[in-house]
């Protein structure tokens, strides 16, 4: 059978969609634009003053947590039971100004049947400032953060229960949207179809070997480097 996914929005596959569900960083905005490497930024930075290293050491350990646990601020709380609220604030403190008005994303958004929510491993104020600055905020019914998964992080597929739990969602009927492959393997497993966002040119951004699409990625049925053309590919009424 072919594994291959998708690029075309094919309508027949999302006619029973009633939850669209949005990966927030690097899905709602396209990698290029690059606002992450400001967070990523500012979480070196706590690591490296919360535990005297110097900086490259500090960016080596906080990529490590990453890796292994998802996010940085897991790794941090398992193994230096630090405070995750200070840690959020310090890193969403940046800059939204590269995140531009996009009207046409938000209508496509708006002509979707159904709920639409956010489900990020950042956190609610962040989430709000950057659909905000999109001018797509409005557009959304809920957002499920970092706080609401309990700072269990995707891809941990018991955060995953937990949103569809709070929001009462049939998985058999709703869709993930997300930039990271490993974070579409929980969604598959829920019966949810399964978007991969990724990156227009991979030679002008910078991802981890981890993070890229491969053909062992059999638990992802569509792949787009646009998500405004895919979303209004699906020509809803």
């Amino acid at each position: 059978m072919d594994k291959t996914p998708k690029t075309a929005p094919d309508a027949a596959d999302f006619a029973n969609i009633r939850d669209w569900v949005f990966d927030l960083d690097n899905t709602l905005y396209p990698h290029h634009v690059n606002l992450f490497s400001q967070i990523d930024k500012n979480m070196t930075d706590y690591v490296q003053e919360l535990l005297q290293l110097e900086h490259d050491e500090a960016k080596r350990l906080q990529k490590q947590y990453y890796h292994e646990h998802g996010t940085t601020l897991q790794g941090l709380m398992l193994n230096h039971g630090i405070d995750p609220d200070g840690f959020l604030e310090q890193a969403h403190a940046i800059d939204y100004s590269a995140l531009l008005p996009h009207p046409e994303l938000g209508a496509a958004i708006r002509a979707l049947p159904g709920r639409k929510f956010i489900f990020t491993n950042g956190s609610v104020p962040h989430a709000q400032a950057a659909a905000r600055a999109l001018g797509i905020l409005d557009d959304f019914d809920d957002i499920f953060d970092i706080v609401a998964a309990g700072y269990l992080p995707k891809p941990a597929g018991e955060t995953y229960d937990k949103f569809a739990a709070l929001h009462t969602v049939d998985t058999k009927n709703a869709v993930m949207f997300e930039d990271l492959p490993r974070n579409l393997i929980a969604p598959k497993a829920l019966g949810m179809r399964t978007v991969l966002l990724v990156p227009r040119n991979l030679d002008t951004v910078v991802i981890e070997r981890w993070e890229k699409f491969s053909d062992e990625d059999d638990h992802i049925d569509y792949v787009t480097d646009d998500l405004t053309a895919f979303l209004s590919g699906l020509k809803f009424a």
